[in-house]
């Protein structure tokens, strides 16, 4: 054997410490798709939805409150309910802490972004058109009837029944619960007379 098969030459030398580098960066320092910018965008958008799910919980919960809360324990969602759910309640941000204004959501209508008050939503009576079942008013009889008719009666294999008798049930529950207000109203103002 010849001494030049043997020893390694400059190019070569140059070759394989390039591409170990590359190997080496390519392993261990994968750069991250997104940009800083990008992924605090995520992360805002991250924070706003968690802050969103705590006041669909917790609507009584100060929104300035829970935004310092998700930032003080790292965006833990279960600490901050179980906080809220111990009955300590949430910290007051120090002034010097100014959260983020929420981004409005494409679903938002103008005459929300523009600060007017949204329109009520109509009561059940009116969003199931129950208005004239209502002013029918049926008896106490036919109520204890109808229970234990639906005692007697199984669950059905038809879906469009099943339907129907959940539908029917939800009715009746509306329009009870609809009487024993009125009920309570009409006590209450005849104990204050």
């Amino acid at each position: 054997m010849s001494t030049s098969d043997q020893t390694i030459n400059l190019p070569q030398l140059v070759l394989v410490l390039i591409i170990g580098g590359l190997a080496y960066r390519y392993f261990f320092y994968t750069p991250s798709s997104s940009t800083p910018e990008t992924r605090n965008a995520n992360n805002a958008r991250a924070r706003e939805a968690d802050v969103e799910r705590i006041m669909q919980m917790f609507p009584q919960a100060d929104r300035r409150s829970i935004m310092w809360d998700l930032q003080r324990n790292g965006g833990n969602l279960p600490a901050t309910t179980e906080r809220i759910l111990s009955g300590r309640g949430l910290e007051v941000p120090p002034q010097s802490f100014q959260p983020p204004l929420p981004a409005p959501t494409s679903s938002a209508t103008p005459a929300e972004t523009t600060g007017q008050p949204k329109a009520a939503t109509p009561d059940l009576i009116t969003r199931y058109n129950l208005k004239n079942k209502l002013e029918y008013g049926e008896d106490e009889e036919d109520e204890d009837e109808a229970a234990a008719k639906k005692k007697k009666q199984a669950w059905s294999q038809n879906k469009a029944e099943r339907q129907a008798l959940l539908q029917k049930r939800r009715d009746e529950m509306i329009l009870k619960a609809r009487r024993q207000m009125e009920a309570r109203v009409a006590k209450e103002s005849a104990g204050q007379v």
